[in-house]
């Protein structure tokens, strides 16, 4: 099972939207899927049609309460499941305090737990809380969606040393596998200028013991689609909304990279690094 953190602290990068669509994109392609919503907002959950009222068990129930992963996941699809968040999980960052072992609550549930999935997409909140730490240290990769502007590439480098600090304290197998361009349009220079950079900075880590050394930028790219931005608000995902679309094609193309069904370029490749 490969375990993913989908993480970025900055809001609105399509994180949530990577997390939900990229799941049912390897669902429909068969794998055995699981969503862990860790966002105390709670949006994956809504994404799959679920209102995050509290009443039904959550995430939370698991980090605080001693509840099992079982106990609370549900199926929302063909090949697809949830464990659902709500709004009690934003008390858990206070509640786990003073907790001993408190970043390592979530592998030792995912240990305990025996149902079997191909891929667990962890959706993160937008902070490195304890949260986030706790995504980091159960996981075997991380994907990073970055929005392709000066200021994603910024955080970018808080983002990957808080990876190289879970990987060299918690979790040593820890690796930065990929990096999702969303909100993606290829016409702006900007973008193209982003792109290469981003290539250029990853290839230059190359050899080295960093988490991020074997990194990649994914070849599919997420474009601009309104339909992407209008699913969440009818509970679906978007090749139940709009199967026709490019938003639709774009994570298609992307689980095919995540599965290995097509290889993902290399950005130390210098053809790429020039695109």
């Amino acid at each position: 099972m490969r375990r993913i953190a989908i993480i970025n602290q900055k809001g609105g990068v399509g994180k949530t939207t990577t997390a939900v669509n990229l799941a049912a994109a390897l669902a429909k392609q068969g794998e055995r899927v699981c969503v862990l919503d860790l966002d105390p907002q709670a949006h994956a959950t809504t994404n799959f049609g679920l209102e995050p009222d509290g009443e039904r068990p959550s995430i939370y129930d698991v980090l605080v309460r001693n509840r099992t992963m079982a106990d609370v996941r549900k199926e929302v699809g063909e090949n697809l499941s949830l464990v659902a968040s709500d709004i009690n999980l934003a008390g858990a960052e206070v509640e786990l305090a003073g907790m001993v072992g408190r970043e390592v609550i979530l592998r030792e549930a995912m240990t305990q737990d025996t149902e079997e999935f191909d891929f667990l997409l962890m959706d993160c909140a937008p902070s490195l809380g304890v949260l986030t730490i706790n995504a980091l240290a159960a996981a075997d990769e991380v994907f990073i969606p970055l929005q392709p502007h000066f200021f994603a590439l910024h955080g970018l480098s808080k983002l990957l040393e808080t990876t190289a600090l879970v990987a060299r304290r918690i979790n040593p197998g820890l690796t930065v596998s990929g990096v999702v361009l969303c909100l993606y349009d290829g016409n702006t220079r900007l973008a193209q200028e982003v792109v290469r950079d981003l290539r250029e900075f990853l290839a230059q880590s190359r050899g080295t013991n960093r988490p991020w050394a074997a990194a990649k930028v994914f070849d599919a790219k997420i474009r601009r689609n309104i339909k992407l931005a209008e699913c969440p608000s009818f509970g679906r995902t978007i090749f139940e909304y709009a199967p026709k679309s490019t938003g639709a094609e774009d994570y298609a193309a992307l689980a095919l990279e995540v599965s290995g069904v097509i290889e993902v370029g290399s950005p130390a490749e210098p053809e790429m690094a020039a695109a």
